[in-house]
């Protein structure tokens, strides 16, 4: 593999202003409003804006060295803007992605024609720890496995300055942050309505009710009105808040595994009325810990016979078991394959040039310019597990070396990737910082559907490529223009 220079131009792709200094179209209202908006204005309502998320218990739990704390993300008040054509561009990007990506899934767990016609190493697949054998066979529902998706998108400026957008993460599992969007923008519009007047800002506050939708779409077959929950791991999780959010904006019951049990093949909830089937569950723990009967026997969180339930057809799963294997970094690489072979067409939106380290020609690449790379375990996440060579000392560089020689077939290197920045409000004032977008996107019935925008996420340390809110990153309204 050869790395693509438009992912590592030395200077990162300003969303606001181009290359001569002039503000591009789209943010030119925005300047102007910036320019008449006295810096102790915006100070005064960053800090309404931190008593207003702390009173209504917006917060995330911290894990590793810190943990049991709790902490705000930190939101910035400046937005980022999407013009409209670039965002339908984008959305027709994002829904072949996803299709693929579930047309992938149902093959693995069913005729594996994908690994047979060769176009993707079995063993990769097969062997890989998120493949779940259970799921050989099981039928879902329109043959969907991730219903709810979070495509990690960034943006990289090109040889000829223009930004282009890299997938560079498919989050199928539990993909959370969308009750940050939505509470990001309630805070905005609370905060600046003179700003919102200046624009036409598609909305994205009907969330909850696609989601829903998308839930009730999936049911067992004859369910003709399903009861949804949102199965949540407990009050200790660092999404609770969000699970909560969630079941709440729905109007659906927000449950822990023993809240939940299974009786002839059907799962039950416990109510004050007495028992009450569910047919869908939008479940917010991972696979391992889902029944204690099929996975880990030490789960306390899961519902036993949960599985049973599902192979059964009598309650459905989202996302499905199993879908992991198909968001691994390892698998990642053969995602426009995907796209070519089960849908017949050219992927629209692009990866990030990547090295498998199982292949000794990359591991060999790797290892002589670990300085210059990202380096990531296959199955890591939340920024954790990894090397981002450029802003590593030597000592880092060397452990990470001795890391890989171990065991090569757990790591995958990218190029470093110079992110698009965006105007954030800092100590200093108002500086750009690295940004990537997180769009959600729903799959239901007949459908492939998502609001407009996502969550777009900031690095708040200077020149940091990191922007996981577990390791310090921040949140941004994103703004979808007309």
């Amino acid at each position: 593999m050869t790395a693509d220079s438009t992912t590592t131009a030395a200077k990162p792709y300003d969303e606001m202003h181009a290359p001569d200094g002039a503000v591009r179209p789209h943010y030119l209202a925005y300047a102007d409003w910036l320019a008449d908006t006295p810096r102790e204005r915006i100070e005064r309502k960053r800090s309404e804006a931190d008593v207003a998320f702390h009173r209504v218990g917006i917060t995330f739990n911290v894990y590793g060295a810190e943990g049991g704390k709790e902490r705000l993300i930190p939101f910035d008040l400046l937005p980022r803007i999407i013009p409209g054509e670039e965002w339908t561009a984008l959305e027709a990007g994002l829904r072949q992605r996803v299709k693929a990506l579930n047309a992938f899934l149902a093959d693995i767990y069913h005729g594996q024609e994908i690994l047979r016609a060769g176009r993707l190493p079995a063993d990769q697949v097969l062997n890989n720890a998120q493949f779940r054998g259970e799921m050989k066979g099981v039928e879902v529902p329109g043959g969907l496995y991730a219903m709810i998706a979070g495509i990690d998108l960034v943006r990289a400026a090109g040889a000829d300055g223009k930004g282009e957008y890299y997938v560079l993460e498919d989050n199928l599992r539990v993909p959370s942050g969308v009750s940050y969007l939505l509470e990001n923008r309630k805070m905005m519009m609370r905060l600046f309505p003179d700003l919102f007047s200046r624009y036409n800002v598609q909305p994205v506050e009907h969330y909850p009710d696609l989601l829903l939708e998308t839930l009730r779409a999936v049911a067992p077959a004859g369910v003709l009105d399903p009861t949804a929950v949102v199965l949540t791991p407990g009050a200790y999780n660092s999404a609770y808040f969000e699970h909560s959010f969630l079941a709440q904006q729905m109007g659906v019951e927000l449950v822990e595994g023993q809240d939940l049990f299974v009786k002839d093949d059907t799962v039950y909830m416990r109510t004050t009325q007495g028992p009450r089937r569910v047919d869908v569950i939008y479940r917010r723990l991972d696979d391992d810990f889902l029944d204690p009967e099929v996975f880990r026997p030490d789960s306390m969180l899961g519902v036993p016979g949960l599985m049973s339930a599902y192979r059964a057809g009598r309650v459905t799963l989202a996302n499905a078991v199993g879908t992991g294997v198909a968001d691994d970094k390892s698998i990642y690489p053969y995602v426009p394959e995907m796209v070519r072979f089960y849908l017949g067409e050219e992927p629209i939106l692009n990866n990030v040039p990547t090295y498998m380290l199982r292949e000794p020609d990359d591991l060999a690449y790797t290892l002589a310019h670990l300085p210059e790379l990202v380096v990531k375990e296959v199955h890591g996440a939340g920024g954790y597990g990894m090397l981002v060579g450029p802003a590593a000392t030597r000592a880092e560089i060397e452990d990470f070396r001795q890391r890989i020689l171990a065991a090569p077939e757990k790591y995958i290197a990218q190029p470093t990737l110079s992110l698009s920045t965006c105007p954030t409000f800092v100590d200093a004032g108002i500086a750009p910082r690295h940004i990537d977008l997180r769009p959600f996107v729903l799959s239901g019935g007949k459908e492939i559907r998502m609001v407009p925008g996502g969550l777009t996420r900031v690095a708040m340390k200077a020149g940091s490529l990191v922007v996981n809110s577990s390791q310090g990153g921040g949140t941004k309204d994103t703004w979808v223009v007309n």
